[in-house]
Parts: structure tokens; sequence; C-alpha cells
């Protein structure tokens, strides 16, 4: 399953207090949610539910039965990168245009190399589908940057 989640603003920080906030025994969404705004200066419940799916994307919380839990991992393990890449959508697409590019490609142009890959019910899901995607892809990217997969380079990115 790969997840579509990627939550503003990409901070390692909050990151990290977001993943301490995650219970270690199982807590419903509503519990680790309020958590999560309790421990953070996340101030809605919208917002602290994408952080949480976000991550359990990364493989820093798990789902169970009972609800979420913290996964004891470091946010900056190198499985936490692999996973961001395996597991939340358009990330492998955004890695394989950047591969493929000889010079740093600007956010409009990693929008482009993954345009098409965006499902129909998201497009019809936005007045303005393209802006939405646009700033989505910056947010993947600054993402990769904070994981090390990507760097920013005369003013776009390309492979770290």
């Amino acid at each position: 399953m790969r997840f579509k989640v990627a939550p503003d603003p990409v901070d390692a920080d909050l990151l990290a207090a977001v993943h301490g906030a995650i219970p270690l025994v199982p807590g419903s969404t509503d519990d680790c949610c309020a958590r999560i705004q309790n421990r953070t200066d996340i101030s809605n419940r919208e917002a602290a539910e994408s952080w949480l799916t976000f991550c359990r994307a990364v493989e820093l919380a798990t789902e169970t039965d009972r609800g979420y839990e913290r996964r004891r991992r470091d946010p900056t393990d190198p499985a936490v990168a692999d996973a961001f890449v395996e597991r939340v959508f358009g990330v492998r697409e955004l890695l394989a245009a950047l591969d493929a590019a000889d010079e740093p490609v600007s956010v409009d142009a990693a929008f482009q190399a993954i345009r098409d890959e965006v499902p129909n019910w998201e497009r019809n899901r936005h007045a303005d589908w393209e802006r939405v995607w646009t700033e989505r892809t910056r947010r993947l990217l600054d993402w990769a940057v904070l994981f090390g997969r990507v760097e920013r380079a005369d003013g776009g990115y390309r492979p770290a």
C-alpha cells in the first residue's frame, strides 16, 4: 500500500516530536491525535491525523487492531528513508525523474514528470488539482531532501 500523505511543514524536529507523541501502547486515532496536538505545535486534529498517517507510511508507527503505536526507531534511521521511497505515493516516480535529468529539476518540471500518475479521482476532487499536486510535489521533494535522497541545487532538485 502506498500513502498519499506528505505533511507540511517539512521539519525533522517536528517529525521527531510527533513520533515521540505516538504512544508505545496502542491508542485510538483520537487519542493519538490529541497527544500529537498536546505535545507539538500542531493545533488542529486534521493536521495531527495527517502526521500520524505519515508516521505510519514511513514506518515510525504501526496501526494495530487496538490503535496506533510508536515503533522504536529513530526518524533518522535509513530504513525510514527507504519506507518513504517505497510507501509514499509519487516518491519513486519523482526520484526516477531526477535520475533521468541532466540538470537540477524545478518543482514544476518534477510535477510534470508525475502528472500522469495522479489518479482521476484526485483530479476530480480539487477544483485546481494541478496547483494542489504541484504543492504536494514540492513537499515530497523537500521530504526527500530531509531523508537524504535528494539535494537542492541551482533552483531545483537533483539526486543526492
